[in-house]
């Protein structure tokens, strides 16, 4: 099974969850690594309400805009539909559904079933503590703010892994690298 990183255990045909302030990042990077490892486009699916819009062009550092498709659904259900539909469909690598209710465990379930029946990776962005028991992994991701950084490196962010069915629960500080369009884990820093 293909992984989002060597070191995260993100497996390929299974639906996992995010959450915290840095979802979006942790979604689009991601994206960019599954379409970028087998040029497969995205779709990322959400409920028509939301005043705020995605902008596939604000994602362009890490995921190919024309590789992001958007759907915008009327209602819950119909963002659960469509994330189910699109992952079984086999023609998106990643669908990411951003999701504003819990989901139960038979939705959970349909959207791992989905996942495996059409070979893509499905993430869940999810408000803090509506996790669902059938995820994968579930991921909290936050910026790191370090006011004795001199360089100009906005990307830093913590990646906590808070749920994983196959492995142990682990933390990294993670930043982009747009050149390589990669993850690179920074080691913290010592002190003096």
């Amino acid at each position: 099974m293909a992984q989002f990183e060597s070191h995260f255990p993100l497996k390929n045909t299974r639906t996992h969850e995010v959450c915290g302030a840095s979802a979006y990042a942790f979604a689009y990077a991601l994206a960019g690594q599954v379409c970028g490892a087998n040029g497969g486009a995205a779709l990322w699916v959400r409920e028509a309400w939301h005043g705020t819009q995605i902008n596939p062009v604000g994602g362009a550092v890490y995921l190919d805009p024309s590789q992001l498709l958007i759907a915008q659904a009327p209602r819950h259900i119909d963002v659960l539909a469509s994330t189910e539909e699109a992952l079984r469909s086999g023609h998106v690598a990643v669908v990411i559904a951003e999701l504003t209710q819990p989901i139960g465990l038979t939705e959970g379930r349909r959207l791992q079933l989905a996942a495996q029946e059409g070979n893509a990776t499905g993430l869940c962005i999810l408000p803090e503590g509506m996790g669902n028991n059938a995820a994968q992994t579930r991921w909290h991701c936050t910026p790191v703010f370090d006011e004795g950084n001199t360089a100009e490196d906005s990307t830093l962010q913590n990646w906590k892994l808070i749920k994983n069915k196959s492995g142990t629960l682990a933390a990294w500080t993670v930043k982009w690298n747009a050149q390589t369009r990669r993850i690179s884990v920074v080691s913290p820093t010592a002190q003096r």
